[in-house]
């Protein structure tokens, strides 16, 4: 699969998703099964040895988990103060900065040809921490303080992560060689579940598209890009690579979203869940665009 086409067949799907819900919505039950079967195949890509070395990266992930607790949170409230956003959206906007990094993320380092032991270390320490970190940072940027479903977390975790992971990389361990015809179409399969996972959530969230202002969509777009931003130039200051850097770069802009949706639906109302709900679409968009930016240029350095 042409690299350029990630990108356009992200937002080619997302139209299509706008202008024709109806085809998309009824296939919300597929989200799950479909990040489970990229997470295995990422799995038939690594190897115990992968994480065994991420060891000596201890600090980098405690800098880039500290990235994104700090900045996300913080450009969250500026964002929505500087645009001036109703206390709903600030909610919103806050909530999506205050959890901990997405499972997608793992995915777009894995595209990026980023280290996707570290991203998959980096979301399962910044998701064990936002079990603290979450209900501390609404208390101090919104002066309210929400639980986080600790189990629900754990569970997904499991379910969602590691333990597709895990077969995947016993497949690999058992299988070896034999697997590396498969390997090569591993990219261009994740990619089009990618698409696919884009082209339901904008499917799913058609309504609130149609709700949103152009204020809070440039909000959520900036908030990602400040995010992404902090993340790559963060790592590159400290003197790491490209491909460490370009890691730390998705794993710190894309947030569970999800997460934040389902927060805002329980303690807050249905306005404070638009900002998750745009998070949720953009953040795959552009983390597309930036993993097919970071093929390139890999393959041009090649």
């Amino acid at each position: 699969m042409s690299l350029w086409l990630f990108p356009v067949l992200a937002i080619a799907a997302s139209c299509l998703a706008f202008l024709f819900p109806e085809l998309l919505v009824g296939q919300k039950s597929l989200i799950f099964p479909l990040l489970i079967l990229i997470m295995l195949g990422m799995g038939m890509t690594l190897k115990v040895t992968d994480f065994i070395s991420i060891w000596r990266l201890k600090k980098l992930i405690m800098l880039g988990v500290g990235v994104q607790f700090l900045v996300m949170p913080l450009a969250a409230w500026g964002l929505a103060k500087v645009f001036q956003l109703p206390l709903e959206l600030l909610i919103g906007l806050v909530l999506v900065g205050s959890t901990a990094g997405g499972t997608a993320s793992n995915v777009m380092a894995y595209l990026a040809k980023g280290n996707v032991a570290l991203s998959v270390s980096m979301t399962l320490t910044s998701t064990i921490l936002a079990i603290g970190a979450l209900p501390l940072l609404t208390w101090l940027l919104l002066g309210q303080v929400i639980a986080v479903p600790t189990q629900s977390l754990f569970v997904t975790l499991l379910e969602l992560i590691l333990l597709p992971l895990i077969l995947g990389m016993a497949i690999n361990y058992v299988l070896g060689e034999k697997i590396n015809i498969i390997q090569r179409f591993l990219p261009g399969i994740s990619m089009l579940s990618i698409v696919w996972i884009i082209a339901i959530i904008v499917a799913l969230n058609h309504s609130n598209l149609y709700a949103s202002s152009l204020v809070l969509v440039f909000a959520v777009m900036l908030h990602n890009l400040i995010g992404m931003s902090a993340g790559y130039w963060v790592t590159r200051a400290m003197g790491y690579d490209s491909i460490l850097a370009r890691t730390l770069a998705i794993e710190v802009g894309m947030q569970n979203s999800g997460l934040s949706v389902a927060l805002a639906l329980k303690y807050f109302t249905p306005m404070s869940a638009l900002p998750g709900a745009l998070f949720s679409i953009w953040h795959n968009v552009s983390g597309a665009i930036f993993a097919s930016y970071c093929q390139k240029r890999s393959q041009s350095v090649d």
